[in-house]
């Protein structure tokens, strides 16, 4: 095969205009309701909403000499979110009264840092740097109460597994030095009876909404530059730094709900 005929067979002729077409109204494909025009949907509910504050202090390091910050981006990234519910005990209602419920959140708050770094003619009257750039991950670990009138939608709290045993009753001899009509009433030891229950659960889960994050940083270690360099540059490599976050998070569980097909999803007929 020629290599002008590999070139025909995928050669295309592309233009950079695209075509308006023309397209219809199609009917969708519904889940018929039952005799009351009500569907079963297993769909994700909002619990809660919550705006949460916390405080974070940290001691950075750079290894190259910092001369001036320039820049720094920040990211919220969250890695562990659950809400501890009490359990209700095999028959009891998991949509009953709850007592409320903590949320262990676990996360870093990801910061790049852009500097300017002093180069070996830092040292001259006219100051020489070089960008660079500096990514450290600060580690916070909480929990907050929700209380149980604050939640949006009652969650479904956790039903406890269960576990019984069970024995028969077994007539034995006594063997020697009892007397024969003498009989060992009891269960059998060497036999082992159990029935026992385990729940699937739903587990509640987060989604980030926003978050807003307010910083101080200040160098530990300042020290000023050598040579004929103005006496108020200077460089570090040690910084703290405070900072208020403030982010708002989403707690959600995969609830089975009843939907009013008949009146488009409005259970009240409104």
């Amino acid at each position: 095969m020629s290599e002008q005929h590999k070139k025909d067979c995928v050669d295309l002729n592309i233009s950079s205009t695209l075509d308006e077409v023309g397209s219809t109204m199609s009917d969708p494909t519904t889940t018929p309701g039952n005799g009351a025009g009500n569907v079963i949907a297993h769909v994700p509910v909002t619990l809660a909403q919550r705006t949460i504050n916390t405080t974070l202090s940290a001691n950075i390091h750079f290894d190259d000499p910092v001369l001036e910050i320039k820049d720094v981006k920040k990211r919220v990234k969250i890695i562990q979110s659950s809400l501890m519910l009490n359990p209700v005990a095999e028959g009891e209602s998991p949509f009953g009264p709850n007592g409320g419920g903590h949320l262990f959140v676990r996360g870093f708050v990801r910061k790049n840092f852009q500097y300017a770094s002093p180069t070996y003619r830092a040292s001259d009257n006219c100051v020489t740097s070089e960008m660079r750039s500096h990514t450290v991950d600060l580690p916070f670990e909480f929990s907050t109460f929700i209380p149980e009138d604050e939640f949006l939608t009652p969650p479904q709290r956790p039903v406890l597994n269960s576990r019984s045993e069970y024995e028969f009753f077994r007539s034995q001899k006594l063997g020697k030095g009892f007397p024969e009509k003498d009989r060992f009433l009891s269960s059998d030891l060497s036999q082992f009876h159990q029935t026992s229950t385990q729940y699937y659960n739903q587990l509640p889960y987060c989604e980030l909404i926003s978050s807003s994050i307010s910083e101080w940083d200040e160098a530990t270690d300042r020290k000023p530059l050598h040579g004929e360099a103005p006496f108020e540059e200077g460089y570090f490599h040690d910084m703290v730094e405070k900072m208020f976050l403030s982010f708002t998070v989403k707690v959600l569980q995969n609830q089975q709900i009843v939907l009013d097909v008949a009146n488009n999803g409005n259970g009240n007929g409104d």
